[in-house]
C-alpha cells in the first residue's frame, strides 16, 4: 500500500489555491498529457461534499473510467476524494493546504492500493508509484503557475 507525499509552495491566497484543487476545468488543463476529461457526475465547476465525478482517460496506454467522490470536506484546509470505481483497489487523495507569509503550502497525499494482489505491488515498485508521482507533480506545476498569475481568474467563478 503506497503512499505518495507531495508538496508544493504557491504565491497566492490559500482559498485560490483550494478552489482550483477541486476545479475540474483545472483538473482537465493539468491532465491534458492523459487526455482526462469528465464524463459523469460534475463535469464542470468546483467540487464539494458528498460529490462525484467519473474521468475518462489514458493512462500508461489503456484508456479507463474512474469516479471518485469528495468524502472529506473542510474548506479552505482540506479535502479528501476517494475513489469510487475504477483500476485501483481503492485510493484516498488528501489535499491539504496551510497559509503563512502569503504563501500557501499545498500538500497531497495519495494512498493507494494497486489491483492485481502481488502483481500490483510488483508494479508499483517497477514503475506505476513513479508514474503517479510525475502525474501529480505535473498537475500541482500547472495549478501554481495558474494560481500565481492572472488565469485563475477564467477557472473560478468569482474571478
Amino acid at each position: 500500500m503506497p503512499i505518495l507525499e507531495l508538496t508544493t509552495t504557491i504565491r497566492a491566497p490559500i482559498a485560490r489555491c483550494f478552489d482550483l484543487a477541486r476545479s475540474v476545468e483545472l483538473h482537465t488543463l493539468s491532465t491534458r498529457r492523459t487526455g482526462e476529461e469528465a464524463v459523469g457526475g460534475r463535469t464542470r465547476g468546483l467540487l464539494g461534499p458528498g460529490e462525484h465525478v467519473t474521468w475518462r482517460a489514458r493512462h500508461l496506454g489503456v484508456r479507463q473510467r474512474l469516479t471518485s467522490k469528495i468524502t472529506l470536506f473542510d474548506p479552505p484546509h482540506r479535502f479528501r476524494d476517494s475513489m469510487v470505481r475504477g483500476a485501483f483497489a481503492r485510493f484516498d487523495h488528501d489535499h491539504l493546504f496551510a497559509e503563512a507569509d502569503g504563501e500557501t503550502t499545498m500538500r497531497d497525499v495519495f494512498d493507494y492500493t494497486s489491483p492485481l494482489g502481488p502483481l500490483g505491488r510488483l508494479a508499483d515498485v517497477l514503475f506505476l508509484a513513479a508514474y503517479l508521482r510525475r502525474f501529480l507533480a505535473e498537475r500541482n506545476a500547472i495549478l501554481k503557475r495558474v494560481a500565481e498569475s492572472d488565469e485563475w481568474r477564467a477557472l473560478l467563478p468569482d474571478g
